[in-house]
């Protein structure tokens, strides 16, 4: 076993599992139970973990990159309704609000590298990202982010996501260690036109191909799977499928984002 997924939407669950069994994401074990009952022993043993799993986005993003599933890390997308606009927007007061349990988990396992995201809003409300950052550094972690659109790939929506990336150490000296001291490291140095990734036309034209709009009982227009809503075994599951995409990242992006993080800091990848 190599991940470790913890998620506790229980249609979310199975979810993974049958990804599992299907070899799409890395092979490992699901723990439904909420993270604030994990303990750092539990997670003995495994490479990568996987918090907030959802439908094992950031798995498959890891893949995209060319991150083997036996590369250590951890990753985490905690809740975003504390922060997204669509929710009461009470931010850290929101019971919701896990991240410092998933900070508290780092701070006891120390894992070599950690990557997450959040909604771009979090960066406004109560400086989520400026005190995820600040404790990270605290603990020993070079950081860096950026706020990156589905758009970027090709999507046909915006659905813009802070991506964050922690490695263990000082790496090339590309962050200084100390509050009030980071700097964005993703891109620093920029890319003259020549080395920019080309968007691959599977991405562009295939991948989003069978996507469309659809309109929702709220009256806001998404863009989902043609035929995600479509019957099977008697019932649509349109409730569990449409929470599952509403909550994922964007594999694609995110893989873009972790390319450029590692090389930007100076990891190996093997």
């Amino acid at each position: 076993m190599t991940a470790y997924y913890n998620e506790v939407d229980p249609f979310a669950v199975q979810w993974l599992r049958n990804l599992i069994d299907a070899n799409l994401i890395a092979p490992g074990v699901v723990d439904d139970r909420s993270i604030t009952d994990v303990n750092a022993s539990d997670l003995n043993g495994f490479t990568q973990c996987h918090f907030f799993a959802g439908i094992g986005g950031w798995s498959l993003a890891l893949r995209l990159a060319g991150v083997p599933d036996t590369y250590p890390l951890w990753t985490g997308s905690p809740p975003c309704q504390p922060f997204s606009l669509a929710g009461l927007g009470v931010g850290k007061a929101d019971p919701r609000h896990l991240a410092p349990t998933f900070l508290n988990l780092i701070c006891e396992c120390k894992p070599a590298r950690v990557f997450g995201e959040q909604v771009k809003n979090a960066i406004q409300k109560d400086y989520w990202l400026d005190a995820l950052l600040i404790e990270l550094s605290e603990e020993g972690y070079t950081s860096g982010f950026a706020v990156l659109p589905a758009a970027g790939v090709g999507a046909k929506h915006k659905r813009e996501r802070i991506v964050f990336g922690a490695t263990l150490g000082n790496s090339h000296g590309s962050v200084i260690s100390g509050q009030g001291q980071h700097k964005q490291i993703i891109l620093s140095e920029g890319r003259k036109n020549a080395k920019r990734h080309a968007l691959s036309s599977d991405v562009a034209t295939h991948f989003w191909a069978e996507w469309e709009p659809n309109t929702g009982a709220d009256g806001i227009v998404r863009s989902l799977p043609r035929g995600y809503g479509q019957a099977a075994y008697g019932l649509s599951r349109r409730v569990g499928r449409l929470r599952g995409y509403g909550n994922a990242i964007v594999p694609q992006l995110v893989a873009e984002f972790v390319s450029h993080f590692l090389l930007a800091t100076g990891e190996a990848v093997a």
